[in-house]
């Protein structure tokens, strides 16, 4: 009964934080908010995995965040919202949004046929993740988003990845691909001060 509640409450969470993410134009908010979706990660993987394990996920997402908010804290002019289409963007974001969560709704019942050993609440957040990080990749350019992006698209499939596979090596692997795509972003981030220098 608790292991049910914990899981319907991160499937929430995730759910939640996903959309912050794709509304979000503060950067701070961002991070923040990214940092408390591997919160709602761990209650999902936690399913399938030992909570040793699905700490890993947990922690590695939390240093992929401080690696983004290091290095735009160092590049403010990095991350330059335009202000053109604040009102319309977000309702266009919302709508984009509502239709990811229909199709999540309609494709679940017939995905727990595929994964019969992953929870309900489990599979919806992971669909949940991955459906909400290729939203974000589909309508963004700006190196922090795509990233972020990217990370929750990652966070998706493992959480679906989880109910498969319970290899140490995935998980350790999994993390570095994590932290791989957290540096990169701040490559991505900083190249374009450090050109202007020099």
């Amino acid at each position: 009964m608790v292991s049910t509640l914990l899981t319907l409450f991160a499937a929430l969470l995730v759910t939640i934080t996903s959309l912050i993410l794709l509304l979000s134009r503060d950067w701070r908010w961002g991070i923040v908010t990214l940092a408390v979706q591997y919160l709602g990660v761990l209650g999902l993987t936690v399913t399938s995995w030992p909570i040793e394990m699905a700490m890993v996920k947990m922690v590695a997402g939390w240093m992929a965040g401080a690696v983004l908010g290091v290095s735009i804290a160092n590049t403010p002019e990095a991350w330059h919202e335009p202000e053109r289409f604040w009102p319309s963007g977000r309702i266009f974001r919302m709508a984009a949004a509502s239709l990811v969560i229909i199709v999540v709704a309609s494709l679940a019942p017939k995905a727990g046929d595929w994964l019969p050993s992953l929870a309900a609440p489990a599979l919806w957040g992971g669909l949940i993740l991955i459906g909400m990080g290729l939203l974000h990749l589909g309508l963004t350019d700006q190196p922090l988003r795509v990233v972020t992006g990217l990370l929750t698209l990652l966070s998706g499939f493992e959480v679906l990845y989880a109910a498969v596979e319970t290899s140490v090596l995935v998980a350790g692997l999994l993390a570095t691909v994590q932290l791989g795509l957290a540096l990169t972003g701040a490559y991505l981030m900083l190249a374009p001060s450090e050109q202007e220098e020099s």
